[in-house]
Parts: structure tokens; C-alpha cells; sequence
């Protein structure tokens, strides 16, 4: 018989106490057991990572703490868990929110295509939670706006993304990866600290030859936004305002970066109309800060 590869999950906690019973539940049903977990703790207390530790005993979870006491970012975080990974000769990694559940078979299944078929990056199809409706089957990285839609988000499941196909996006919030990824590839750039660390990864993957696989016969069930209060918090306005305009200047030619800072900029004034005083502060803020990001 022979040794299914080692796979090192990587997920990165802050807060979220009432999503990780069933994260660690889904983790205990799954076929494939060959795997470590390696939980990031960036929380500001200790709650979360007592109760992750509590169900890791209880559901039985081979799992290694790395406790930061504070909040280092979700892509510091990841880097710590893929380093721990690569450290102890894992095959493959896993990174995965811990705002999910998932069927026992989606770990198994994915493995086993990308140990058959030779791809080192795959992601499976993913619903909003308790719903047949799609938060992604897919996506692709618009150059000319620095957005990465989502193919079928808020769309009813009715079978149009079941083929297994390439893609030009996916976030890490469940994405299998081959450890020789990360060794051509590099790292999370962790200036990003929260959104857009996943597409400059994958932005920096595609051009180092990689391809993402759509694999949706593996599913999850995504519990969107859990830690950071949703798309129009003041946190979500700042971060996904200034990483933008960062990956705008690290990552793209002249061209592409006149035509996506027209777009960036002409949707922030819109914005700017919309927004109330606090938001606009942020906004404001974010601008400002993305281009001190690029002088670093």
C-alpha cells in the first residue's frame, strides 16, 4: 500500500469562537488522516485558542499552537504555518479559513487528483453557508481594474460550475498547494497583512507558471466574514482600499497601472459620495497609506 503524502493544514485564528466547532468537527470526519493542522493564533486574547485547543482534544485533531499575542496578519500568519509545514517535509499544504465545514471526503478528493494529475494548485467549489447558493465556483484577476471577481457568487447552484477546469483566481480560503509552490514562488508578502496577500500570491504564481484547477466535486461551506465585520466595515474599507492601490504598484506594467488607478480612483470618488464621515476617514487614510506601503 502505498504512503499518502503528508499534508500540513494551515489556518490562521482571530476570534471567532462560534465557528470553530464545526471547522474542527468537519476536520475529524474527514477520510484523509495523514495531516498536522497548524493553527496561527493572532487573537488579542486567549479565548479562541483555548477553545480551539479544547476541541482539538476532543474531536482528536493532530494540531501544533503557534500563539502570537497579537494580531500579525493573516498573511504572517500563514507564512508561520507554511514555514512550520515545509519545515517538517509536508508534501502538500492546505490553507484553509477555520469559518468553514466542509464534507468528509473534500481533503481525500482533492489530494488524490492533484497526486493523479500532477497539479500543484487546487481549490474546490465553495457555498455560503447552509445554502445551495455559490460564493465561488472560480474567478479571475482583472488587471485593468485590480479586481478579482468571482465566477457564480450569489448565484443559485444549479449546475452550471461542475466541470473541472482551469481559472484565473481563487482565494486561499481553501486552496491545496504542492510545497513546490512555495520554493519558486515565495511567500505571503506580509505587508498586505489582510486581503489581497491572496491574489498577489496567485498573481505571482501564474506568472512563475502556475495553474489553478477547479475541482468542484470537493465542497465547503463558507461563513463569510466572520472576523472582520463584512465588506463595508471600517477595517475592510481601509485594508482592501490600501492593498489595492499597493497591488496596483508593486505587481503591474506601466500600462496596466494607468488604467487600473483611472478605474481605482474614479470608483473611490463614487465611494467618497457615499460613504458618512467615519468611512470617509478611513478611505482617506487607506489612500495614503497604500502608497507609503509602496515607498517601504
Amino acid at each position: 500500500m502505498s504512503v499518502l503524502p503528508k499534508l500540513g493544514l494551515v489556518t490562521v485564528l482571530y476570534n471567532g469562537i462560534e465557528v470553530l466547532e464545526g471547522f474542527f468537527e468537519s476536520l475529524s470526519k474527514q477520510t484523509y488522516t495523514n495531516y498536522v493542522l497548524y493553527v496561527i493564533d493572532n487573537s488579542p486574547n486567549d479565548d479562541a485558542l483555548n477553545e480551539a485547543m479544547r476541541l482539538s482534544k476532543d474531536y482528536a485533531i493532530p494540531v501544533e499552537f503557534i500563539n502570537n499575542n497579537a494580531n500579525l496578519g493573516v498573511a504572517k500568519g500563514n507564512n508561520q504555518g507554511i514555514f512550520k509545514a515545509l519545515e517538517e517535509q509536508c508534501d502538500y499544504i492546505l490553507l484553509l479559513n477555520n469559518d468553514i465545514e466542509f464534507p468528509e471526503e473534500t481533503i481525500s478528493l482533492m489530494v488524490d487528483y492533484a497526486q493523479t494529475k500532477h497539479e500543484p494548485i487546487i481549490v474546490p467549489k465553495i457555498y455560503y453557508y447552509g445554502t445551495s447558493k455559490l460564493w465561488m465556483a472560480g474567478g479571475e484577476i482583472l488587471t485593468y481594474k485590480a479586481l478579482t471577481p468571482m465566477r457564480g457568487n450569489q448565484e443559485e447552484d444549479v449546475g452550471d460550475y461542475n466541470s473541472i477546469e482551469y481559472i484565473g483566481f481563487a482565494p486561499t480560503c481553501f486552496m491545496l498547494l504542492s510545497c513546490e509552490v512555495f520554493h519558486k514562488v515565495g511567500m505571503m508578502d506580509e505587508k498586505y497583512f489582510v486581503y489581497y496577500d491572496d491574489t498577489d500570491f496567485i498573481y505571482r504564481a501564474q506568472l512563475a507558471g502556475y495553474k489553478i484547477v477547479y475541482f468542484p466535486q470537493a465542497i465547503v461551506q463558507h461563513k463569510v466574514s466572520i472576523s472582520t465585520g463584512g465588506a463595508n466595515s471600517l477595517f475592510s474599507i481601509y485594508y482592501t482600499t490600501r492593498n489595492r492601490l499597493y497591488f496596483i504598484g508593486k505587481n503591474f506594467n506601466l500600462m496596466q497601472k494607468m488604467i487600473s488607478l483611472f478605474y481605482f480612483y474614479s470608483t473611490r470618488i463614487i465611494k467618497y459620495v457615499q460613504y458618512g464621515s467615519k468611512e470617509r476617514k478611513e478611505l482617506l487614510r487607506a489612500l495614503m497609506d497604500g502608497w507609503k506601503l509602496l515607498k517601504q
